[in-house]
């Protein structure tokens, strides 16, 4: 039992690493906190310092996701455990000690968790995000449809209904952290990627 709660903890310290900080301070020499949306995430990092600095920023938060959950059945191998381990790590991410509890939205990390955790509907909803990113150049609507496709495609490939349950909270949670997002698409300010010529 001990070393079960000792590896949450673990996973929770491993979440809280702030790697979209960390990646701006020794690439572009800034805080990330203080630019762009303010907000120390990898869609941050990448419009506020670079794509270079963006993607690896994505990957190291989606690696420190997916690692320790991926390693939680050498602790316990029954799925209630990992999932225990994934909530860690993502509210390691969401309120990191290492930032005054203020961390990312959870996108990343939630991708890594969930390779790990239900592989098939996570490359799913990784697959509805690039479609609906790449039709509208908005992040934010790519997170949440893709959110919102996770419990959905767990349910439909077959996955038993604590992982749905498991999928479904996730989204709420993913779709909760982008509620100004969400408002500002409504209001038709929220910022596209440049990266899509002939749009603001």
């Amino acid at each position: 039992m001990l070393l079960k709660i000792t590896y949450i903890i673990f996973a929770y310290f491993c979440g809280a690493i702030p790697f979209a900080y960390i990646t701006a301070k020794i690439i572009g020499k800034v805080d990330i906190r203080t630019v762009g949306s303010g907000n120390p995430g990898a869609t941050n990092v990448f419009r506020s310092v670079g794509k270079g600095a963006g993607i690896i920023t994505f990957i190291l938060d989606a690696l420190k996701g997916f690692l320790p959950v991926w390693f939680a059945i050498l602790i316990d191998s029954s799925f209630s455990y990992s999932v225990a381990v994934a909530a860690a790590a993502m509210a390691g991410h969401m309120y990191t000690v290492f930032l005054k509890f203020k961390g990312g939205k959870g996108v990343a990390t939630g991708c890594g968790v969930f390779l790990a955790l239900m592989p098939l509907p996570a490359l799913c909803a990784l697959a509805v995000f690039a479609i609906v990113f790449l039709a509208s150049g908005y992040v934010a609507l790519g997170s949440i449809v893709a959110a919102v496709s996770l419990p959905l495609t767990a349910y439909f490939t077959g996955y038993y209904m604590e992982a749905v349950i498991v999928a479904f909270a996730a989204a709420l949670l993913i779709i909760y952290t982008h509620r100004s997002n969400i408002k500002r698409l409504r209001e038709g300010t929220e910022n596209r990627f440049k990266i899509f010529k002939g749009r603001e």
